[in-house]
């Protein structure tokens, strides 16, 4: 009645509102007591923002462990890579640091990559079927996480186009047998070339050839032709060793010959130069008394010849040679056999050795 007096209105739906702002008041008035900051003054509130301020600061010291390496982002752009140790950067959220692993050894599996064909073909237009494994680690973690959106998708498919085109240069007897370590070495500097090219950030420690076989539509005639090839190899490797065996004997025998014939040759000019001496020394002494050297020259012709007659005739005549004693050799009497000879029988023995 009182504000009706006073000329004032009210309104009905204004009283309803009184007892809702009342309640927002209590409200607002007890949470301002239970944050009231107490009273610290203008030093207390500059130490207190001193000591944020410096932890803040502080929160920049980060530590990058021996497996792992430091990657620095200032504000969102990658500034530094940093090695094992204690580092500083910029607090966050000026900047922030990742830690990736570096020394744990990952392995790619062609045989494990949805889709992949492991058929390709080799120098000489064969087609084998190949699975193959990569082991790389991280070398560079901030090219690794920043350079390449997808690392991992990248070393795939250039270690898939690395093994077709090494395998497609070789012919297929190579890659089944004797060349596929080297083949997988090739792979390997082929692949971290390419890595490095396109900055990729990793270190390719291995690739192995794990399984390379002939397709099995045509494995049974690929085996026949294994076969041959080895048996092939194997007489081809028994007629070495024969041509071994054989050539180092006719080799020998040649040289025999050849130094018995250096030998035979050696002999014979010394022979022959030997009697072209002892020619030459008889013409001179027959230059110098040519009766004498021609009657020794006879003498010794006959004895030669006579040396070894059994029989000797002479010319009784004395027109030839005069003055000759008749000789008949009658030689030395023949050996006695000893079986001829009788030994003294036993009874006679003691008869001659008894008085008469």
């Amino acid at each position: 009645m009182a504000n009706e007096d006073a000329g004032e209105t009210v309104r009905p739906e204004d009283e309803p509102a009184a007892p809702f702002g009342a309640l927002f008041a209590t409200v607002a008035a007890r949470t301002g007591e239970m944050l009231r900051i107490p009273h610290v003054g203008r030093r207390g509130a500059v130490l207190l923002a001193f000591f944020v301020l410096l932890a803040w600061l502080a929160s920049g010291i980060f530590k990058v462990a021996p497996d792992e390496q430091g990657v620095v982002l200032r504000f969102g752009r990658w500034v530094s890579t940093e090695a094992p140790g204690l580092h500083y950067r910029l607090p966050y959220p000026i900047s922030t640091v990742f830690l990736p692993k570096v020394t744990n050894v990952n392995e790619l599996r062609s045989n494990a990559i949805p889709g992949n064909g492991s058929r390709m073909l080799t120098g000489d237009e064969n087609i084998v079927e190949a699975d193959y494994s990569v082991l790389w680690k991280i070398k560079d973690a901030g090219a690794f996480l920043f350079k390449v959106q997808d690392p991992e998708g990248m070393i795939r498919m250039v270690a898939e186009t690395t093994v077709r085109a090494v395998i497609g240069q070789n012919p297929i007897q190579a890659v089944l047998s004797d060349r596929r370590q080297q083949i997988a070495v090739e792979v390997q500097n082929e692949l971290q070339r390419l890595l490095d090219d396109y900055g990729v950030g990793i270190l390719v420690i291995q690739v192995q050839l794990q399984r390379v076989d002939p397709p099995a539509a045509v494995i049974d005639a690929f085996n026949d032709v294994q076969r041959a090839r080895a048996d092939q190899v194997r007489a081809r490797n028994e007629a070495e060793a024969y041509r071994n065996d054989i050539l180092p004997r006719a080799r020998g025998e040649a040289e025999h010959i050849v130094q018995d014939a250096e030998a035979y040759r050696t002999q014979a000019i010394d022979q022959a130069q030997g009697d072209v001496s002892a020619y030459l020394s008889a013409y001179k002494a027959y230059q110098q008394a040519p009766e004498v050297f021609s009657w020794r020259l006879y003498l010794d012709s006959m004895d030669q010849v006579m040396r070894h007659a059994s029989r000797v005739i002479i010319d009784a005549s004395g027109k030839s040679v005069s003055g000759l004693v008749p000789y008949l050799p009658l030689g030395e009497p023949p050996p006695r056999n000893p079986a001829d000879v009788a030994p003294p029988s036993s009874a006679a023995a003691p008869a001659r050795a008894g008085p008469p």
